[in-house]
């Protein structure tokens, strides 16, 4: 679409906007009725440990979207020569999870705790056999059980929990309401009735420690709504929000809010059964559509659901990129304290394609990228960790082809379990995040790591906020067509791709790496341990 059809579009208000709040980054996306980006505008944001806990301020939620927004007003201006004042749909996605409970005044109760919180476990365990079900510690329901058991004052007061995405689709339509991916971190879903899990609830209801409270869990959590479905209008409030210019114009159509996993499959085309995709960056996880039920409950892997409801079993870990990136910043202040200059691109570029130069085991040089906990190699608390022997390589290739496996080893772990456990057939997995913005490295290395073909599309680099995009244009529809049928005929009728295979000797190189970093584990362990002054543990 040319520059004066879409300035057309903008004028007429036919564009949609998509909002996802990641882990580092609050990103907003503008698309025409083509789904090419029109514009796009972002903020950088940072997670903070305070009192135990994971936790953003909810007014840097407020003060990241209307930064990101505003950069999208000013840029269509500027190259459009068009004022954004009708938006024809709006979606929100934010990383999934967590915990954000509210009394009656709308009033949050405790700090927002995030997915990055190891602090459930008792909750998850309970909860996971009284259901025969696996409960993520990261999981709403999870949060709020946890407090039950630890009697914290603030649950009595509790009438409505949401997640990031629930509270900021609240905030601009006034709708306490979840689409069915994102609802599935809160609460197991179940897949014919498009709805929480009836047995469930009847179970947590019965709970001896749940009996005491005058509200009933059904009260507390939000109506699930599946993709394609009219959630709400943008009202005048929620415009305000959004752009405190007040030049938006209220009424967009507001689509149903999903987590990062979600926007994250409708991006790579990936709701079918027997598609998968991966999404790497703070954390990582991958989605593998169901199309059986696994044969029996596993401790490392949720199932969750697509935005339209089908079963989906995730992977998920803590950490992935967030060591790489410390390191890369190292190497920045090196290269700035000689004189170098290097644009971060190019810095990423330099040591990704060094690790060409590696040994195919990395040398023998182990690390642990855990700035958080990590659940599936039962680390309670992070510390990145680098090891090596008196007789490993140590050298710049081997170094960061370290970082870059230790990134992927979690997922690896929890990955075997669907592929040799279960036998999980995936006819295509697609992967998309920074890591594999720089081309080929990352993507092999992926590869040879999971020993399956990684598929990267052109479109993955537009992320979760231009997935959440094309769902509000979905939401437009009024789903008179499936999810599935949507993407391939309307969205993705031509993409470009470029697979990878695994490669014999990298598939190796990585089996002889994850069995040195498993054994390792106890010393990663021992090192988050709390150690006091006098050296006593």
């Amino acid at each position: 679409m040319n520059l004066r059809e879409t300035a057309t579009q903008i004028e007429q208000g036919q564009v949609s906007l998509g909002i996802e709040l990641g882990s580092t980054r609050i990103k907003a996306v503008l698309i025409n009725t083509h789904y090419e980006t029109v514009s796009s505008g972002s903020y950088t944001w940072e997670n903070k440990f305070e009192n135990g806990v994971w936790t953003y301020p909810l007014s840097q939620v407020w003060e990241g979207i209307q930064s990101a927004y505003a950069k999208i007003q000013a840029d269509v201006q500027s190259r459009y020569h068009a004022s954004l004042t009708k938006i024809s749909s709006i979606g929100v996605s934010a990383m999934m999870h967590g915990y954000l409970p509210f009394d009656k005044d709308g009033q949050l109760l405790v700090p927002f705790r995030t997915w990055r919180n190891n602090i459930t476990g008792q909750a998850a365990d309970e909860l996971t056999k009284v259901f025969d079900f696996n409960i993520p510690q990261r999981w709403s329901i999870a949060h709020l059980y946890q407090a039950i058991l630890n009697d914290e004052p603030h649950v009595k007061d509790v009438t409505f929990i949401t997640t990031l995405a629930g509270y900021v689709h609240w905030q601009l339509s006034g709708r306490k309401v979840l689409g069915i991916g994102d609802a599935s971190g809160v609460f197991p879903i179940d897949s014919q009735r498009l709805d929480y899990n009836q047995d469930f609830l009847d179970k947590f209801s019965s709970l001896e420690k749940v009996q005491k409270y005058p509200w009933n869990i059904t009260d507390l959590l939000p109506e699930v709504i599946v993709a394609g479905h009219n959630a709400g209008q943008l009202t005048d409030f929620g415009a305000k929000l959004l752009d405190p210019t007040g030049k938006l114009q209220a009424g967009s159509l507001m689509a149903p809010p999903e987590g990062d996993a979600g926007t994250g499959m409708v991006g790579t085309n990936s709701v079918r059964k027997r598609t998968g995709n991966i999404s790497v960056g703070t954390s990582a996880f991958s989605m593998n559509v169901l199309d059986a039920p696994l044969k029996k409950l596993h401790r490392d892997i949720d199932i969750v659901t697509t935005p339209t409801g089908d079963p989906v079993a995730m992977v998920h870990v803590n950490n992935c990129s967030s060591d790489i990136n410390a390191w890369v910043g190292l190497f920045r202040e090196f290269a700035e304290a000689i004189g170098a200059k290097l644009d971060t691109n190019k810095l990423y570029e330099t040591l990704f394609d060094a690790t060409v130069k590696s040994d195919p085991d990395a040398g023998g040089l182990t690390n642990y990228s855990y700035l958080s906990g990590e659940n599936i190699t039962k680390i309670d608390a992070g510390r990145p960790l680098f090891i090596r022997t008196p007789n490993a390589k140590m050298n710049l290739a081997n170094f960061f082809l370290t970082q870059l496996y230790a990134a992927f080893a979690p997922l690896k772990i929890g990955m075997d379990i669907l592929l040799n456990e279960e036998h999980v057939q995936t006819d295509v997995m697609i992967a998309q995040g920074g890591l594999f913005g720089t081309p080929v490295i990352g993507q092999q290395i992926l590869a040879n790591a999971l020993n399956i073909p990684i598929t990267i599309m052109n479109t993955a680099s537009e992320g979760g906020p231009w997935g959440m995009a094309v769902l509000a244009k979905y939401a437009e529809t009024g789903a008179k067509q499936p999810l599935a049928d949507f993407l391939d005929e309307e969205v993705f009728n031509d993409p470009e791709s470029m697979t990878l295979t695994p490669e014999p000797d990298g598939v190796k190189g990585y089996q002889k790496f994850i069995k040195r970093y498993q054994a390792g584990l106890p010393v990663e362990s021992l090192a988050g341990q709390d150690i006091t002054e006098e050296g006593k543990k």
